[in-house]
Order: C-alpha cells, then sequence, then structure tokens
C-alpha cells in the first residue's frame, strides 16, 4: 500500500517590525519537517500592499529594488526605496509607502499621526516617474500616517493653503485649517501615468468607521485627537472633491466620493488623496496576488497554513488569513491559522474559513524579547499544532494512540 505524501500549503503574511512573509514561511516550513519530515511543502508568501511589498513583489516579477532617499513620516530624510518589475508592457514600477512612512519609521515617543506626513510617498512616485515608470502601483498599510495623503499631494506639487494663503503644516492635525487646494504645480506627467492603489476596501476615509477612528489610536492618537483628525480629514475630503478632483474625473462613470468609497481610507487616507489625482483604488489582493496562481496551488494542497501578528476582530475585514481561508474554504481545503496574539473577535475567523487558530508566545514575555525570538517561536508553535493534529488523526481512526517522535 502506497503511504500518501501530506502536501501543505503555507500561506502567510508577515509580522510587522519583525518578520518578512518569506521569513515567516520557512520557519512555519521547519516547524512541519520535525513531526512530519517527507510533508511535501508548498511555500507562498503573501504581501497586503504593507511591509515587504516592493521587495515581494520585485523578487516574483523579475524586477528590481531602487535605493533612494526620501523624507519620512517625521520630517526627518530615511533610507527607502521602489521597486522597478521586468515583463512587457510599460515599465511598472510599485511604490511601498511602508518604506517611506510606515508606522515603523516613527520613534515611539514621536508617535503622533497630527504631525507625520506622507511627503515621502510623493517623493517616491515622482523618482518612479524620473526612472521612466508609466504605471505605478502604490501598496498601502502599515502606515503611521493620518494626513489623507495631503503630504504626497503637496511632493506632488499641489499646493494646499489656509484662509491666509500660506501653506499648512504636515500632518493631519492641521488639515482643520485647510482653505484650497491649487493643482497647478502637479507633476504633469501624473495625466499621462496609470496609478494604481492596491488597498483594504474595508478602509473609508470618514464617517462612523472613518480611519482616524478606527487606527488613529494604534498610531498614537488620544481620543480628542481622534476627533480632530475626523474632523479635519472631513475637511479634506471637501476640499479636494471641489478644488482638484474635477481636473481628473474619470471619462466614464460616477466619480469616486472621496468620504465613503472603498479603500479611500487606506493608509490614513492616502487613497482618498492619491485618487483625488486619478488613481484608481483596487481591492489589494486583486492586485498583489495576480501571477501567483494562489487558488490552484492552494486547491492542490491537503491542508493550508496561514499567520499573521495578530488575530483578532480586524482579521475578517481583509487581512491575509482571512483572504487565504476564503479562497480555501471554496477548495474544502481545511486551514490552521498562526498568530503572535489572539485578541477579541478571533472567533469570527471561522465564518470566512478558518478551521483552527493557534497562538505562539509560549509565555509572558516583553515585546523586544517577542520579536527577537519570533522565528524560533513561530517554528515550536508549528509543532506544537502539528503534533496536536496527528493525536486527533490517530484518535479519530480509532488507531492506537502512541506519541510521536520528538
Amino acid at each position: 500500500m502506497t503511504r500518501h505524501t501530506h502536501r501543505i500549503a503555507i500561506a502567510p503574511s508577515g509580522f510587522k517590525e519583525s518578520l518578512s512573509a518569506a521569513r515567516v514561511a520557512e520557519a512555519i516550513a521547519a516547524g512541519v519537517r520535525r513531526v512530519i519530515p517527507d510533508a511535501e511543502l508548498d511555500l507562498i508568501p503573501l504581501v497586503d500592499g504593507g511591509e515587504g511589498t516592493a521587495e515581494a513583489l520585485a523578487l516574483a516579477g523579475g524586477g528590481r529594488l531602487v535605493p533612494c532617499t526620501a523624507t519620512g513620516p517625521v520630517g526627518d530624510p530615511v533610507s527607502s526605496h521602489f521597486a522597478l518589475l521586468g515583463g512587457p508592457g510599460p515599465l511598472t514600477a510599485v511604490v511601498e509607502m511602508a518604506a517611506v512612512a510606515g508606522l515603523a519609521l516613527v520613534p515611539p515617543d514621536r508617535r503622533h499621526p497630527g504631525a507625520t506626513t506622507t511627503y515621502g510617498v510623493g517623493e517616491l512616485i515622482r523618482a518612479a516617474l524620473d526612472a521612466g515608470a508609466r504605471r505605478i502601483l502604490v501598496g498601502c498599510g502599515d502606515s503611521g500616517t493620518s494626513d489623507g495623503g495631503a503630504g504626497a499631494l503637496q511632493a506632488l506639487g499641489a499646493r494646499l493653503t489656509d484662509r491666509h494663503g500660506r501653506e499648512i503644516r504636515p500632518g493631519g492635525g492641521s488639515l482643520h485649517e485647510l482653505e484650497h487646494i491649487d493643482p497647478a504645480g502637479l507633476d504633469p506627467r501624473l495625466a499621462d501615468a496609470d496609478l494604481l492603489v492596491a488597498c483594504n476596501p474595508y478602509n473609508v476615509l470618514c464617517g462612523k468607521r472613518g480611519v482616524a477612528r478606527v487606527f488613529g489610536p494604534q498610531k498614537g492618537a488620544t481620543p480628542a485627537e481622534v476627533e480632530l483628525l475626523s474632523a479635519g480629514l472631513e475637511r479634506l475630503a471637501a476640499v479636494l472633491t471641489r478644488d482638484l478632483a474635477p481636473a481628473f474625473a474619470p471619462s466614464a462613470g460616477a466619480p469616486v466620493d472621496l468620504r465613503t468609497a472603498p479603500g479611500t481610507g487606506a493608509s490614513g487616507g492616502l487613497g482618498a488623496g492619491l485618487a483625488a489625482v486619478g488613481a484608481r483604488l483596487l481591492p489589494r489582493y486583486d492586485v498583489l496576488l495576480d501571477g501567483l496562481d494562489l487558488d490552484a496551488r492552494l486547491a492542490r494542497a491537503d491542508f493550508v497554513i496561514t499567520a499573521e501578528g495578530a488575530l483578532d476582530h480586524q482579521t475578517v475585514r481583509g487581512k491575509i488569513p482571512a483572504e487565504v481561508a476564503r479562497r480555501a474554504q471554496a477548495a474544502g481545503i481545511p486551514v490552521l491559522v498562526l498568530a503572535g496574539t489572539i485578541g477579541p473577535g478571533a472567533q469570527d475567523v471561522r465564518a470566512v474559513g478558518v478551521d483552527a487558530y493557534s497562538a505562539i508566545l509560549p509565555a509572558p514575555m516583553t515585546l523586544g524579547e517577542a520579536i527577537g525570538r519570533s522565528s524560533e517561536f513561530l517554528a515550536d508553535a508549528t509543532e506544537r499544532a502539528m503534533r496536536i493534529m496527528a493525536l486527533g488523526t490517530r484518535l479519530a481512526s480509532g488507531a492506537p494512540v502512541t506519541p510521536v517522535a520528538a
């Protein structure tokens, strides 16, 4: 009788400020091999537009990273990059907003989203245009900003002024002072470029689920600052719609509602700011998973393991484990999620196709230790989960329960 070879697809996201998606996949694979040494593993590291997106797409598309220096989220120069992809058609660039305006670039004692800026994102877009790119994909995720893309627009040449005609200060905290946007100085190459924004469609700019209210506290905003940011983004949407969006209105169809359209709240409202200059806001997985043949690879597996840093109520709102589970469920493939932490609402993931989930950390510890040993903890957690599964399989089959060799 031929013994079945276990086929396991490993399709995780990266762990923010810790491990890239590729390193997460490798750690999980190491844990699986401790229990099933001959398993057939398909490593499919996934990105969501945040940290590591430019590098991952460059590797997948035969491209390269282009290093550059740009303005970071607190106004200081930072070492950053964008990617130029290979392949036919117009030269495509990938601008990863997290590489220049991400939360990881904001020192803990300066995490004040009322002051952080997306100016560097606009600088990277201009650098990509200088490199000859005519198709620019902007990956949204892991942002440390809440300025509605105002900084990016300023870097691209727009003037955002108050009622006295003075340029407003950087950051979302000054948006309530915005009176006028002058598009005369915008880089003319934008008109001929195809600007695509890969974003989470659940994120909207304004309203009860507006980006300042949902993510502002995570970026360091107090309750009072959240309300100030929300009011500023409302003001920005109104002025963008009046002064800027008409010049870049789509040739067909209704214009984008910059307050509530899907994706307008991406990366602290960067989606709305770029949509006002003609960018198309696209569901991120429709763009970022193109070329991976993910559905077919999941369908070939007996079992799928995915992972993320935190599993909670936000996971079902467009995070990688939920997307993987949704696709695997369609093919009837069971899914395990490994997570650094498990928070309120984690159980909601069962409704989208997750069969089981497990925490990674073995004991309470400092954040620094958890980050420094994350690869080790992830491999160990995978091994524990696989041994529990092996035990369950024996119980279900009625076979004698014997320990798996360590």
